[in-house]
């Protein structure tokens, strides 16, 4: 434990239990034994060489079962540390990655962030985790710290709003990136999301085969590129005639998308679906049709993409567009982990993976018209 002087202002090494020597400024010869163990004095205790003590660490060779049990007994005895910071300035790599995502609460994100520690801690890299809250500073300041702790490479998840001053920092010089999930037709890196635009296609055309004719998408805040292609679907289905029949409502203010579905479902000639195009979104819009008596699926269908945790125990259970969110985070990884070893090599061209979502049809868009 480290107490701080109010006098002088300096850092005093207490022993834990007291003793001689614990107070003095110094560290006591316990301490001290600690501080000093060296791989070479875990060689010579274990009675192997230096090099074998190297890989028994680092796990970069096989070292027979025998040798390794008296490597770690001598580890154990020494109290011998590894010196992470002076490896990682010796090999140029720190074996760690960072990821930003734009909102950590959201459930797929929470599965992007697992199948990422997953595959990561395959290979025996360390996770960085940083959330943005959909805040473009915050961004900035997470992406910052990251590249400043000399993570091998960064996986992004941009938020809605993200600045040009984070395009500027990152062409500047950053560790290798792949962008997850809001992918962008412009960028110059590996990125790896899912068919927005065609799976919102495919669902509104079964919800027009089973007769609806208006219905509504509650977009949300379309500079955010997933709902900006969902949204995109949406009108790739309709011809013009459908269209105006039919309504988006996009903004930033959930009070203010609540406000405009209330005035729709109150209004004569009022919509028979909802399609919400993210959990938040479905949140605000069965709040609405909560308070407004509105049932589903007898009196309105509702659909949504990502959904919620355990949906079995909705009542009734909720038409869902459903991300690979988990594999998403692990093919980041394998996009990423090939550009950490390629660094400082002529890397081939970027590559955009898409995955495809599937729909989960369920009870909320069952039976709307008996």
């Amino acid at each position: 434990m480290v107490r701080i002087s109010s006098k002088r202002c300096k850092p005093v090494l207490v022993r834990p239990g007291g003793g001689p020597g614990a107070r003095d400024g110094r560290p006591s010869s316990t301490t001290k034994k600690v501080l000093m163990v060296t791989m070479v004095q875990v060689a010579r205790m274990a009675g192997v060489s230096l090099s074998t003590v190297s890989h028994v660490v680092n796990g970069t060779r096989h070292v027979g079962a025998g040798t390794k049990r008296r490597v770690l007994d001598a580890i154990d005895a020494t109290g011998y540390r590894q010196d992470t910071l002076a490896r990682a300035l010796r090999r140029s790599r720190t074996d760690s990655v960072g990821l930003v995502v734009s909102d950590a609460g959201e459930p797929a994100f929470t599965e992007m962030v697992h199948g990422v520690e997953h595959a990561v801690a395959e290979h025996g890299i360390t996770l960085l985790l940083a959330n943005s809250a959909e805040d473009a500073e915050r961004e900035l300041r997470a992406v910052r710290s990251l590249v400043e702790r000399r993570v091998d490479g960064l996986i992004l998840a941009r938020c809605g709003s993200s600045s040009d001053d984070l395009d500027a920092y990152l062409a500047a010089g950053s560790p290798r990136l792949v962008l997850l999930d809001r992918l962008r037709a412009d960028a110059d890196v590996d990125q790896v999301g899912v068919d927005n635009r065609e799976v919102m296609a495919l669902l509104v055309g079964r919800l027009k085969e089973d007769g609806h004719e208006r219905i509504v998408l509650v977009a949300g805040d379309t500079r955010v590129p997933t709902l900006l292609e969902r949204r995109q679907g949406f009108v790739d289905a309709l011809s013009a005639g459908e269209l105006k029949r039919c309504a988006v409502l996009e903004g930033r203010d959930a009070r203010g998308l609540a406000q405009r579905l209330r005035a729709l479902l109150a209004a004569e000639g009022a919509p028979t679906c909802i399609v919400a195009g993210s959990t938040p979104l479905a949140v605000t819009s069965l709040s609405v049709m909560k308070e407004m008596g509105v049932r589903t699926p007898e009196d309105l269908a509702f659909a949504t993409f990502d959904g919620f945790a355990h949906n079995d125990l909705f009542s009734p259970s909720i038409t869902t567009v459903v991300q690979p969110a988990f594999e998403m985070g692990r093919t980041a990884v394998d996009l990423l982990l090939p550009r950490i070893e390629e660094a400082g090599e002529e890397c081939p061209a970027a590559r955009t993976i898409r995955l495809h979502q599937s729909i989960d049809w369920r009870e909320s868009t069952q039976d709307w018209r008996a």
